[in-house]
C-alpha cells in the first residue's frame, strides 16, 4: 500500500513539473508589447530567453571589471517591440541585466544613441582582486 502511494506522489509531482514548463514556455513565446505587461513578464528572464523572442539586440554595451574583463552588466537596446497605453510604439526598449539576468526596462522615444560617444564601452574598477 506505501508502494502505490510512492508512485502516486511521484505520477503527481512529475505531472506538477510538466505543467510547470509548459506555463514557462507560454510565457516566452507570448510576452505582451504594452510597456507595464512587458515588464511584469520578462523581470528575471534571462539573456536566452530574450533572445529566443526577440533574436540579438540591435545595440549591446557589456559592463566589465576593469583588470579581469569579467562581464558584470549588460545593456541591450531593440527597436519598435513596445507599445505605450496609447498603443504608439516606442522606438527603443533597453532591457538592463545584470548576472545575465533583466533587472530594469527602458522605453526611449528615440533611437537611444548617446551623440559622439554612443557605443561607448565602460569598465568598472575591480574592488575585489579575487575576481
Amino acid at each position: 500500500m506505501k508502494c502505490i502511494a510512492l508512485i502516486g506522489i511521484i505520477f503527481t509531482q512529475l505531472l506538477l513539473m510538466q505543467t510547470a514548463t509548459a506555463d514557462e514556455t507560454k510565457i516566452v513565446t507570448e510576452i505582451p508589447t504594452l510597456e507595464r505587461d512587458f515588464v511584469n513578464a520578462v523581470s528575471g528572464f534571462d539573456k536566452s530567453k530574450i533572445i529566443a523572442q526577440f533574436g540579438e539586440p540591435a545595440k549591446s554595451d557589456d559592463v566589465k571589471i576593469k583588470g579581469t574583463g569579467k562581464v558584470v552588466a549588460s545593456i541591450w537596446q531593440y527597436h519598435y517591440i513596445n507599445t505605450a497605453p496609447d498603443g504608439a510604439y516606442y522606438e527603443t526598449t533597453e532591457l538592463d541585466f545584470i548576472d545575465d539576468k533583466v533587472v530594469q526596462v527602458v522605453f526611449i522615444n528615440n533611437d537611444g544613441a548617446e551623440g559622439s560617444d554612443s557605443g561607448q564601452k565602460f569598465d568598472v574598477p575591480n574592488k575585489n582582486p579575487e575576481l
